[in-house]
């Protein structure tokens, strides 16, 4: 992924040599950046009153859909799990475009943002558009995760410790004495470096045990699970006695329903997932999620357009003259770079102060809030989208 400055300066005689002193400047001794026009159309301004007041509100809009842009990607690398090497692929825009291209040739959409529009307008389009597609997110990853979630609990119980497993594949219906007035079968779970106290002691946990009843169900790495029968009246004696010697006893009683139930259930929950990583692979989730990634990126970059465009006209005035360009730095150009703008265009500062009363709250101008230079300057971090994969 990359980085790119997204600046603008008045223009001089034209737009054009603007332009060109930028190009002379950046490329003159070594190539600083890879530089491109940047077409922002002839928006409506409307009043200065306007302008300021969405100058701050672009700019929580700005943050809000970076969050939400973020929030897709993410997801989208969730729901991929072991095939996460393909999301970066799944990350384009504006009908299959790599996102860096897009950048590079933006063109705005007249479509779904019509110019004619006032600028409010236009980002409370915006932002309507975004909030669906951040609504839609949270439903939809809900109820994944909810199906996920339950799955990963019945997992835990098939394959957990023998305290809390499912016991449904271990124990038989053989295991046990059935439908007795009298006796009971009960489950008892000793630790491996208790099995000799157990065989010396559990027929004299409690009275009524019957002698040679127990029997080494399964085990794991760490416990064995036994079976014990004995009288049902001595069953609290029994549970209290072997609590004391360390061994645990299941709440456990054969009901062949309610085995096959957990069974069914177990099953529907895999096969539900499964068919949701089927339809997340080529169907309908992915495709929602490529879908809405890319109209939240358009929608990110026109918002960077406006954003441009109105501190552009707060800065050099009226009539509307700037050219808007955008920058493509590397890591080692990137100080050289600001240097060599900060001296392109030091004399903005003057000029800007004559044009805009100092009393003013504007964003671009205040320092406590935001990085100032002489020029308009907003970043475009698309390496905000290079999350762990």
């Amino acid at each position: 992924m990359s980085e790119f400055w997204l600046i603008s300066a008045p223009g001089e005689k034209t737009c054009q040599q603007t332009w060109d002193h930028m190009m002379v400047a950046t490329t003159r001794t070594n190539n600083l950046s890879t530089n491109h026009k940047f077409n922002i159309p002839d928006l409506k301004v409307g009043t200065l009153d306007v302008l300021v007041g969405l100058s701050d509100e672009l700019a929580k809009l700005d943050g809000f859909v970076e969050s939400v842009l973020k929030k897709v990607a993410q997801y989208m690398a969730d729901v991929l799990e072991d095939s996460r090497d393909k999301v970066q692929e799944n990350l384009l825009a504006n009908g299959g475009m790599d996102l860096v291209t897009y950048i590079t040739r933006f063109q705005w959409d007249m479509a779904k943002y019509p110019i004619k529009q006032s600028l409010k307008n236009i980002s409370e389009i915006i932002s309507k558009q975004v909030s669906q597609i951040d609504n839609d997110l949270k439903a939809r990853a809900s109820a994944y995760n909810n199906l996920k979630g339950n799955l990963q609990n019945l997992e835990r119980k098939n394959a957990g410790s023998l305290l809390t497993r499912s016991l449904a594949d271990i124990v038989k219906k053989e295991d046990f004495v059935i439908d007795s007035e009298y006796l009971i079968t009960m489950l008892v779970v000793v630790p491996k470096t208790g099995y000799a106290d157990w065989q010396k002691t559990y027929e004299t946990l409690a009275e009524m045990v019957v002698p040679r009843s127990t029997n080494l169900l399964f085990e794991d790495q760490e416990s064995g699970l036994f079976s014990v029968t004995l009288f049902r009246k001595a069953l609290d004696d029994f549970r209290h006695k072997a609590r004391e010697n360390k061994f645990t006893m299941r709440d456990f009683q054969y009901n062949e329903e309610e085995l096959k139930a957990d069974k069914e259930e177990m099953t529907r929950l895999s096969t539900d997932k499964k068919k949701q990583f089927v339809r997340a692979l080529g169907g309908p989730l992915v495709r929602w999620l490529k879908v809405n990634f890319s109209e939240a990126f358009i929608a990110w970059v026109h918002i960077k357009a406006l954003r441009v465009f109105v501190e552009s006209v707060l800065r050099y005035g009226l009539p509307v003259n700037f050219q808007a360009m955008l920058l493509q730095p590397t890591k080692k150009t990137m100080k050289k770079l600001r240097e060599v703008l900060n001296e392109l265009y030091k004399h903005l500062d003057s000029s800007a102060a004559g044009i805009i009363d100092s009393a003013m709250d504007i964003p671009g101008l205040n320092l406590s809030q935001q990085e100032y230079y002489p020029y308009v300057y907003y970043k475009i971090d698309c390496n905000l989208l290079d999350f762990k994969l």
